[in-house]
């Protein structure tokens, strides 16, 4: 079993950056894919990021490649989500996610955190 808690979120102007961390418990954390998903107001919960079990591979939504970086250290159960050159639409609460593979498809990831709001303003 994991337990996934989020932090990092916050307010920050657009052209800024802001870094998540996901903290895992278990020593299974090794184990799992990780994925970033984010839910802003109004509208539904989209994929932004996910990595592979090593790390050794990473996935991103068109709407954030080349600007938002996700990494993990599973010596520390901890993965994350660099987020630069943000722009207001990156206004949402972010979500991560463990499951077996690496996708963006919400369903297959099987364990979730709480969420942490991020706040882009003009």
């Amino acid at each position: 079993q994991v337990q996934l808690v989020e932090s990092g979120g916050g307010l920050v102007q657009a052209g800024g950056s802001l870094r998540l961390s996901c903290a895992a418990s278990g020593r299974t954390f090794g184990n799992y894919a990780m994925g970033w998903f984010r839910q802003a107001p109004g509208k539904e919960r989209e994929f932004v990021a996910a990595i592979t079990w090593s790390g050794a591979n990473t996935y991103y939504a068109d709407s954030v490649k080349g600007r938002f970086t996700i990494s993990r250290d599973n010596a520390k159960n901890t993965v994350y989500l660099q987020m630069n050159s943000l722009k207001p639409e990156d206004t949402a609460v972010y979500y991560c996610a463990a499951g077996i593979r690496a996708t963006m498809i919400q369903t297959e990831y099987r364990y979730w955190g709480q969420g942490t709001q991020v706040t882009v303003s003009s």
